[in-house]
């Protein structure tokens, strides 16, 4: 890489002309991707790439290159086009570099690029027969194995350096069955920031159980009821609601643009006093966990909201100094070609005091959603649209038929007023994340939760 007399230049080249901060980010990633279609393996591929991204900003006005090297001419010769954009000269010296420390640790026990891909492709073929093998009825299994080695340097103008290392592991298995015509999909994802050794705690065959589970299960689904209506909504994937309907108005840059309907309102009561949320990229090989932020800031633990109300949101260096609060460490960006955004990590609603089973017991009439599908939210309003994979009527405090072509419509701040229990049953799921044009890995996640009333669009005839 480069030495810290050369970024110290590059930094200060930045701020010649004026700004009010600086950093460079230096990225290099190896990656391989196996896919598998019709128990066979369809694709195999990998690739390497290094560069760096450099980023000025001053006043509301953000100014990047980057280029895909590291060469110490190059950097230079992009920080003086950077710092060509302005011209206010005051100027700002970086005297001294200092390394930040964090105590995450992540350690990894079996590289994935030093396994050899015929062992994936293995796992993969293993996971086609397990899922083939738990029915006749099953006609089509795909799967995908991804993994990621990266290193990371950034250094920023408030004098801080530090390095990010990581490797992130992720499988995913979708398994077709059909019956009488009726044809239903089961989906199931497995994936930690961990090396090949996350396949000793869960085994790639268990997933594709999992997955062709779903989609037998749902063949015997009846017409979906219609109506206002209780709502169980299960643990894990459950959190996605939250996450896409409320947490994105948590970022602070929705904030700032006046595009967040929890604006201005920290300290406030947006939710039942039996919901506490949380970010947390410290968890301890979750997926989406890290040392440090795309800015250069330790990663940490940020409550949302407790008892019901708002606490923070999540800052990026831009919207934090705009709004006068804390940095939380969540800028974060896909790669050294993007510019970092406040966007979440490990979101979850956390566990409380019920117990799953007498959070069902509890309703006479309506449905529990287990897994859900594809989705539509206005992140302006938090008004939502979900598919549901994989659910259950539910009828005097039992689960009973499994139900097809249902939907949950809603808005994601009056559906956080409504939650009347909370279970104690925490489980994450792993997914990415898209905005502004860059993916992320992150981590949805809650426990089993009831809502009081939830309207379900389904196919039921009245």
């Amino acid at each position: 890489m480069i030495s810290k007399k050369t970024v110290k230049k590059i930094l200060n080249l930045l701020l010649e002309s004026g700004g009010d901060f600086a950093d460079l980010f230096i990225q290099s990633r190896i990656s391989n991707n196996l896919r598998l279609d019709d128990s066979k393996i369809e694709n195999v591929s990998g690739g390497y790439e290094t560069g760096c991204g450099l980023r000025l900003i001053y006043k509301d006005s953000t100014y990047y290159a980057y280029i895909d090297s590291v060469d110490k001419d190059r950097l230079i010769e992009s920080a003086r086009v950077v710092k060509s954009a302005i011209s206010n000269f005051r100027k700002i010296n970086v005297l001294n570099l200092e390394e930040r420390k964090n105590s995450y640790r992540a350690r990894i026990l079996q590289y994935p690029n030093f396994v050899d891909p015929r062992k994936k492709a293995d796992y993969l073929l293993s996971a086609d027969k397990a899922a083939r093998e738990v029915s006749d009825k099953i006609i089509q299994v795909s799967s995908v194995m991804n993994d990621v080695e990266e290193y990371e340097f950034i250094a920023n103008s408030e004098g801080y350096f530090c390095e990010n290392k990581s490797v992130k592991t992720f499988m995913a298995v979708s398994v077709i069955a059909v019956k009488s015509g009726e044809i239903r999909t089961g989906y199931k994802s497995y994936a930690l920031t961990r090396g090949m050794e996350i396949f000793k705690k869960k085994k790639p065959e268990d997933i594709a159980r999992e997955a062709a589970a779903i989609a037998v299960t749902m063949l015997d689904a009846v017409d979906a009821p219609t109506g206002t209506m209780p709502v169980i909504i299960g643990p894990g994937f459950g959190g996605v609601i939250f996450h896409e309907a409320c947490g994105h108005s948590l970022e602070a840059d929705a904030v700032v643009k006046d595009a967040s309907v929890f604006k201005n309102k920290i300290g406030k009561k947006i939710a039942s006093e039996c919901v506490n949320a949380i970010d947390d990229a410290t968890l301890k090989h979750h997926w989406g966990s890290y040392k440090f932020d795309g800015e250069g800031y330790p990663s940490g633990r940020n409550l949302l909201i407790k008892g019901g109300v708002l606490l923070s949101y999540l800052t990026d260096y831009k919207s934090a100094k705009k709004m006068g609060i804390p940095l939380s460490g969540n800028a974060r960006r896909q790669s050294y070609r993007d510019i970092p955004y406040p966007r979440m990590s490990n979101t979850f609603i956390d566990a409380g005091k019920d117990k799953p089973e007498d959070i069902i017991k509890s309703i006479d009439d309506g449905i529990y959603a287990k897994e859900f599908s594809g989705g539509q939210v206005d992140p302006a309003t938090g008004d939502f649209v979900f598919g549901i994979s994989e659910g259950y009527i539910v009828k005097k405090g039992t689960l009973c038929e499994p139900i097809k072509g249902a939907t949950l419509i809603g808005n994601g701040p009056d559906i956080l007023k409504k939650i009347a229990m909370v279970g104690n049953n925490l489980e994450f799921s792993p997914g990415f994340c898209g905005k502004n044009g860059q993916s992320i890995a992150n981590e949805v996640g809650q426990p089993t939760i009831l809502v009081s009333s939830i309207t379900v669009g389904g196919t039921q005839i009245q």
